[in-house]
């Protein structure tokens, strides 16, 4: 059996392995450059300006809070894998919940832009409460992971239903005419045309709702008083004004986040590899 010419599998040219690995070293390169610069940025400062600040933060000292931190743990023996996986576990689940729902609402309010209308007057000021706003509702109507996740949904929740809801009126007429014309009928537009249309955008919700998803945990553990989480951690050295303990304990949730955002990034590049390059 002879096999076509686009079933031949094709291999990468050495020159071109060569050129991606030496893209991957440059890129490498300039992080550690950027992070050298922004360290020598804090020296300076401190140097020039704070030098009588006594709970200002230097580089030296956050990294060897940050050691400390992983190695003997906090001052009550809280480990900082116990602390990410206290934060994680509530975040996942918010986050879930959120994208599932936002995803849903969004599809049908933008399918159904009347259902968006008519319930417009309730969603629009929702979306500008800020979701610590309500924190002490939650603390008083709910209790233990429920309160977390619910504060986490609402962070989390708005940015992909809005990315669904405007992206579904912004596909593209033609497409959806084309299919008409061969007897598509509503369903199979919506799974053929409209769903992989808007999957970019839900995507880019996505990547701005796992951001949210922190700031609201962290929030959330600062103010509902549990013993362990990373706000939790951070606010305990806040308290005693350990501020290196405290930067060491954001740089922890900023690499978490960033490993976050670069999970989603890998995901929308593996499913639109057709696209132009996503380097964000």
């Amino acid at each position: 059996m002879e096999l076509q010419a686009s079933e031949i599998p094709v291999q990468p040219s050495k020159s071109a392995t060569a050129k991606s690995v030496f893209a991957n070293l440059q890129k490498v390169f300039y992080n550690l450059l950027s992070v050298a610069i922004f360290l020598l940025l804090w020296k300076i400062i401190l140097s020039l300006f704070l030098v009588q600040a006594t709970y200002f933060p230097t580089p030296e000292g956050t990294i060897k809070a940050a050691i400390n931190l992983i190695v003997k743990g906090d001052l009550e023996g809280y480990s900082v894998i116990t602390h990410f996986w206290a934060s994680f576990t509530k975040v996942l689940f918010g986050y879930g919940v959120a994208l599932l729902t936002g995803i849903t609402l969004g599809m049908i309010m933008g399918l159904y832009p009347m259902i968006y209308e008519a319930s417009k007057i309730i969603i629009e000021p929702l979306r500008f409460i800020p979701p610590v706003g309500w924190v002490p509702m939650a603390i008083v109507l709910l209790s233990g992971f429920s309160r977390f996740a619910f504060i986490i949904w609402l962070g989390a929740f708005f940015p992909v239903f809005i990315s669904v809801l405007t992206s579904i009126p912004k596909v593209d007429p033609v497409a959806k005419d084309v299919v008409k014309v061969y007897g598509a009928k509503r369903r199979q537009i919506i799974q053929k045309i409209i769903i992989p249309s808007v999957m970019p955008e839900i995507l880019a919700g996505a990547r701005i709702s796992i951001g949210a998803s922190w700031m609201c945990i962290v929030a959330a553990e600062m103010i509902a008083g549990e013993s362990t989480g990373l706000g939790r951690l951070i606010l305990k050295y806040a308290d005693l004004m350990m501020t290196n303990e405290v930067v060491a304990g954001m740089l922890f949730i900023g690499i978490i986040g960033l490993g976050c955002n670069e999970v989603i990034l890998r995901i929308e590049k593996h499913l639109f590899k057709w696209r132009t390059r996503i380097t964000l």
